[in-house]
């Protein structure tokens, strides 16, 4: 079951569950947003109780929302072999950190973004004007209750400016975090269980003027860890009131002549989730 946030004819916040090509409104009575619904033992139960309005279809006038209320979003690092490899390329200082973090027991968890900056499907990410070496970064991202279950999973673009964390990795919250710097989306895709990883492939694709200009794919197979033990870690002497979304970390860095332009489009796919787009703004 897919369940999104769009902004209505009326510029109304309204949550819709997804549904073959449509859009379903739903009521939420008592929910005050879908972070709310999130939280319950159930939410595929939950979303199936609730009164529908009639399906809208799915076209080029939605609004898209980040399908996040109050949650805060995580990110770990270095969780696959070409992350390891990319964050040793950055520079000499940096790359006994992340050897060693890789190796290590305990992951590497950094904050990434509070709600208000986020974008989602077809909103713009930013790079920032400060750095001149910026680049998506695709990213399985896990949506946790209160009580750090993982109840679905969305597609997440952690994005980054390379030069600055490769300059010290003491400036890592300063290249990851800044306004637009997380794209959620285009909803969230909700289960009982997962999937096998094998079966969760990533695929990036940018667009600059028509032409696609980075083209590559993995899959959580590649993890050096569990998504299980990167929640468990988040969940560590922390508690989130409202939920979280985590970013597990990515598979697929451009290599160091690659840099985001202004006006590209970045395209994020996930296998049994769906794609999530934005173009590229700087200030």
């Amino acid at each position: 079951m897919n369940v999104t946030k769009f902004i209505d004819d009326t510029d109304s916040v309204r949550v819709a569950r997804v549904d073959q090509g449509h859009l379903v409104p739903l009521q939420l009575g008592s929910y005050a947003n879908l972070g709310e619904v999130l939280a319950e033992a159930s939410p595929i139960e939950v979303i199936r109780s609730l009164e529908e309005d009639s399906p809208l279809e799915i076209s080029q006038s939605i609004r898209w929302l980040p399908p996040i209320d109050n949650q805060e979003v995580w990110a770990a690092g270095v969780t696959y072999k070409r992350s390891q490899t990319a964050r040793m390329e950055e520079s000499e200082a940096a790359a006994s950190c992340y050897d060693r973090v890789y190796k290590a027991d305990r992951p590497e968890l950094f904050f990434k973004a509070t709600p208000h900056r986020v974008s989602g499907h077809l909103e713009p990410l930013r790079i920032r004007s400060d750095a001149t070496w910026n680049v998506p970064e695709p990213e399985i991202t896990l949506v946790l209750s209160p009580e750090m279950r993982i109840v679905g999973l969305t597609v997440g673009n952690d994005m980054s400016s390379r030069d600055i964390e490769g300059e010290n990795p003491l400036y890592l919250p300063q290249a990851k975090c800044y306004d637009q710097c997380a794209g959620l989306g285009p909803w969230i895709t909700l289960y009982d269980s997962l999937p096998p990883p094998a079966d969760i492939g990533v695929d990036l694709k940018i667009d600059r003027g028509g032409e696609i200009v980075f083209d590559q794919q993995t899959s959580a197979a590649h993890m050096a860890r569990s998504f299980e033990d990167l929640v468990g870690w988040l969940g560590r002497d922390n508690s989130f009131p409202s939920g979280a979304f985590l970013m597990t970390g990515t598979g697929i860095v451009p290599t160091t002549e690659f840099t985001l332009h202004p006006d590209d489009i970045v395209h994020i796919s996930i296998n049994g989730i769906g794609t999530l787009s934005n173009p590229i703004v700087q200030s």
